[in-house]
């Protein structure tokens, strides 16, 4: 029972709501990982400790600074689920898409979704740059964790977010840099200077940071580029 008892504690701590299937889902949500990563690399991270600290914690992490009720929210680069599915279970009223360019992860994702019982979220194959034009601007909320430097991963988020609302990216501590080199992109995409909110995952002495991008303008059509061109210069 260690898993549980890390999430009561930590969520307890965080004051983020929790119940007896939020616990349920989280421990068959961990079997999953584990069993899968034995056939396919979805995460480095392995065994309940570390899980339930490094993951599940850490994602919940966005509860503090975000409130999700009634709100869209997308996660783009998802990957395993991080922090999308996490957030899914301690809100599972709320509206989530995932996204991610791998469709082997998508499958792993929609059988989490199947086995516990989730409605109300949807998983895609796509990659950010080439979604269909219906999610534009759509989003209250758009998450992103650990997928690329700032000033790459604002023109894959902000174009998705709608006007009045926010992204959020999960970094790790000392992210100033990155801030700094993406003010001039986040700029030209209609957001306003990004802050950063320090955090503590419960039980660690590990920090990382919440990087926040609230949006106050439309974003250009030409953005996103195309891959190449993003890789190749940031805005």
């Amino acid at each position: 029972m260690i898993l549980e008892e890390i999430l009561e504690q930590g969520l307890t701590e965080w004051k983020i709501p929790y119940n007896g299937t939020t616990l349920d889902r989280f421990r068959r949500y961990h079997t999953l990982l584990e069993e899968t990563n034995k056939v396919m690399n979805l995460t480095a991270i392995e065994g309940e400790k570390d899980t339930a600290q490094l993951h599940f914690l850490d994602c919940a992490a966005l509860l503090r600074t975000n409130v999700m009720e009634g709100k869209t929210v997308a996660d783009i680069g998802t990957g395993a689920g991080f922090p999308g599915m996490v957030l899914k279970i301690l809100c599972p009223e709320t509206e989530f898409v995932l996204i991610d360019s791998l469709d082997k992860r998508i499958r792993f994702l929609q059988e989490v979704c199947e086995e516990l019982q989730l409605s109300g979220i949807r998983c895609i194959h796509a990659r950010a740059e080439e979604l269909p034009a219906e999610y534009r601007e759509r989003f209250d909320l758009v998450t992103s964790r650990a997928v690329a430097r700032l000033a790459i991963l604002s023109e894959l988020c902000v174009p998705y977010t709608r006007q009045g609302g926010r992204f959020v990216s999960m970094k790790g501590p000392g992210c100033q840099e990155e801030t700094v080199e993406a003010a001039e992109a986040i700029r030209k995409l209609g957001g306003k200077p990004p802050k950063i909110t320090e955090y503590q995952i419960p039980g660690t002495e590990i920090v990382h940071s919440l990087v926040t991008v609230e949006k106050d303008g439309i974003t250009s059509r030409q953005y996103p580029r195309r891959w190449a061109q993003i890789k190749k210069s940031h805005l």
